[in-house]
Parts: C-alpha cells; structure tokens; sequence
C-alpha cells in the first residue's frame, strides 16, 4: 500500500509541476505515466488478494 501511495503522490506532483512550469510538458508525460501504473499495481494487487482467497 506504501507503493501506491508513493506512487500517487509522485504522479499528482509531476503532473503539477508540469502544467505549472512553460517547457516542462515531459514532467507532465512522466507524471500522467506513473498514474497509468499506479492504477496498474492497484489493479494487479486486487485481483490477486481476491484468487487467492478461499472459498467458503
């Protein structure tokens, strides 16, 4: 869960950054990709919690 966070805060900052600061639309880029991969791992992490669950 600290990855997703990290993940989270790191994307929304460089997104930020990006739309703020003329010239520095890479950060944006770099910022709306590590959202794309936080959503991801938070996918990923979700199915496997629930496969490995046992049945009742």
């Amino acid at each position: 869960m600290l990855l997703f966070l990290t993940l989270l805060i790191a994307g929304i900052a460089l997104v930020a950054i990006g739309v703020a600061v003329d010239g520095m639309l890479y950060l944006m880029s770099i910022g709306v990709l590590l959202l794309i991969v936080d959503l991801l791992y938070l996918a990923t992490r979700s199915i496997w919690l629930s496969t490995r669950r046992p049945a009742r």
